[in-house]
C-alpha cells in the first residue's frame, strides 16, 4: 500500500482540517488535460461523433487511466483535491470511497449538482435525478413503480420482446443485405425505444427523438449554456401527446401506479428514459462487437438462444452480461458526480459542504480492482458473483441512486442482441477491434463501428 502522500502536499483543501492532499500545480494540469478536458470534448449529455473518433484514435481513456493510477501512487488512496475552474472538486481513488459515495445518496452526498442540474434541465427540468428532499423522493419512487426496478422482467415484458423483436428483425435483415453500422442499428434501435416508452403511434416520431438530441448537445455545455426554454416546452408539448395517449403495455402506461399530483410530474419523468436507452443503445452495439471479436463467447450465445424462445421474453443471462460487460469496459457515464450536502469526514480531513466529489469510472472498472478481468471480456464475473463482490464496478451506479430502469434495459438490450445474433455471424469490420490476444481498447468509437452479417 503507497503512503497517503509521497511529500507534503502544497496546500489544503479549502475549509477542511487535517491531511486531504492536494495535487501540485503539474499534476493538476495533466489530471485537466488528460481526464476532464476528453471527457467534456467527447460529450457527457451527447455524444459528439469527431470528438469520438479522435478519442478512439489516441485512446484517451488509457491515458486518463494511466494518470489517475499514477496519482495514486504519487499520493496514496485517499480522496485528492483537484481545484477546476474555481470549483472545489475532490477526486475519489478507492472503491471504499466510491461505495461510501453511493451508498450515502443522496445525504450527504446529492447526485444534483450544479453541473448536472444545468445540464438536464435543458430537456428533463424535474427529474427526479437531480430533484432534493420530498420531490426527489416522489420522483424516484414513481420512477422504481413505473420501470419495475426489482424484476428482471418487467410486467410489461411481452410487449418490450415484441416491439423489440420487430424492430431488430428489420434491422437484421438489411445488415445481411448491406453490413451493419451505427446509423442503421440507431434508426431500428430508437423505433423500438420509441415503442416501449410511448407506444406504436411514437414508432415515426423522429422529430421528438432529433429535439431531444437537440437539448442534450445543449446540456453538453451545462453551465456555459442558455436554457433553451422554447425549444425545451415545445419537445415537453410533443411528449405530453404521446405520453397520454400510451397504452398500459408501455412504460409511460405504467405512470400511473405511483403519485400523479403536480409534484411528481409522472411525464417529466420520461425524457430521462429516452435519455437513458441512448446510452443503453451505445453499450448493445459494443457488446455485439465483443461478440464478434470473440468467437468462443459468440457460440455460446448462440447455444443460449437454442434454448430461448424469442417469441416470449426470455432472462438470457449470458447476454445479459455481455452488455453489463460492454458497460464496463466501456462505462456509458464516464464520471460519477456527488456533491456535499453537509461537511463531510475523510480520515483526518473534514471537507466542507458543496464540494463536488468525482469518480471516473474507467479507471474504477479498470484499474481500481487489480483484477485479471481489468482489460479482459470476461462477462463471466457477472454470473459467477466475482462483479458483486468488487464495490468498484458500478456499471449502472449503485447505492440508493441506482438505475432505475436497469432491468428494463438488459432486457431491451438482450434481446436486440438475441435477434440480431440469431442465425447470423457477425464479423467487426472496423479498424479498433477487441479480441482475445489482446487487452482491450480502452476507448471504442460507437459511431465508427462496422459488421459484416452473413447467415449461419
Amino acid at each position: 500500500m503507497p503512503p497517503h502522500h509521497i511529500a507534503p502536499p502544497d496546500h489544503r483543501t479549502a475549509g477542511t482540517t487535517g491531511d486531504l492532499p492536494r495535487v501540485r500545480t503539474a499534476d493538476e494540469a495533466r489530471a485537466a488535460v488528460r481526464i476532464l478536458l476528453p471527457a467534456l470534448a467527447e460529450g457527457v449529455i451527447r455524444r459528439r461523433r469527431w470528438a469520438m473518433a479522435t478519442a478512439e484514435r489516441l485512446q484517451a481513456d488509457r491515458g486518463a487511466i494511466d494518470t489517475l493510477r499514477d496519482l495514486r501512487a504519487r499520493y496514496g488512496a485517499g480522496p485528492l483535491w483537484l481545484p477546476a475552474g474555481g470549483r472545489s472538486l475532490v477526486l475519489l481513488l478507492d472503491s471504499g470511497d466510491l461505495a461510501r459515495g453511493l451508498r450515502e445518496t443522496p445525504e450527504p452526498f446529492s447526485p444534483a449538482t450544479p453541473e448536472k442540474r444545468r445540464a438536464l434541465e435543458q430537456f428533463q427540468p424535474h427529474g427526479s435525478l437531480i430533484s432534493r428532499g420530498a420531490p426527489r423522493a416522489v420522483r424516484r419512487r414513481l420512477n422504481e413503480l413505473a420501470l419495475d426496478t426489482p424484476h428482471p422482467l418487467h410486467r410489461v415484458a411481452p410487449a418490450v420482446a415484441g416491439r423489440v423483436r420487430e424492430e431488430a428483425a428489420e434491422v437484421a435483415a438489411r445488415a445481411t443485405r448491406d453490413g451493419l453500422d451505427w446509423d442503421l442499428f440507431a434508426r431500428g434501435w430508437w423505433r423500438s425505444v420509441r415503442r416501449i416508452v410511448l407506444g406504436d403511434a411514437a414508432r415515426d416520431a423522429h422529430d421528438l427523438t432529433r429535439r431531444l438530441a437537440g437539448l442534450r448537445a445543449a446540456g453538453n455545455w451545462s453551465l456555459l449554456h442558455p436554457r433553451r426554454r422554447l425549444a425545451r416546452a415545445e419537445f415537453l408539448v410533443r411528449l405530453q401527446r404521446y405520453a397520454f395517449q400510451a397504452g398500459a403495455d408501455t412504460l409511460a402506461g405504467q405512470l400511473h401506479l405511483g403519485d400523479t399530483g403536480p409534484e411528481a410530474d409522472p411525464v417529466g419523468q420520461v425524457p430521462h428514459w429516452l435519455f437513458a436507452f441512448d446510452a443503453a443503445g451505445m453499450a448493445t452495439l459494443r457488446a455485439l462487437a465483443l461478440l464478434a471479436g470473440h468467437p468462443e463467447a459468440a457460440a455460446r450465445a448462440r447455444a443460449e438462444l437454442t434454448g430461448a424462445d424469442l417469441a416470449a421474453p426470455a432472462p438470457l443471462p449470458f447476454l445479459r452480461a455481455c452488455v453489463l460487460e460492454s458497460v464496463r469496459l466501456w462505462p456509458t457515464t464516464p464520471v460519477l458526480l456527488r456533491e456535499s450536502t453537509e461537511p463531510t469526514r475523510w480520515g483526518d480531513a473534514t471537507v466542507s459542504r458543496g464540494t463536488a466529489f468525482a469518480a471516473f469510472t474507467p479507471y474504477f472498472h479498470r484499474a481500481e480492482p487489480g483484477g485479471s478481468y481489468g482489460d479482459r471480456f470476461e462477462p463471466d464475473i457477472w454470473l459467477d458473483g466475482r462483479a458483486a463482490e468488487n464495490p468498484a464496478l458500478v456499471p449502472f451506479s449503485a447505492g440508493p441512486g441506482v438505475c432505475p430502469g436497469e432491468n428494463v434495459v438488459l432486457l431491451t438490450a438482450s434481446t436486440w442482441l438475441g435477434v440480431l445474433l440469431s442465425g447470423r455471424t457477425f464479423t467487426l469490420d472496423s479498424p479498433v477491434r477487441p479480441h482475445p490476444r489482446a487487452p482491450i481498447p480502452a476507448t471504442l468509437n460507437h459511431f465508427g463501428l462496422r459488421f459484416t452479417a452473413r447467415r449461419g
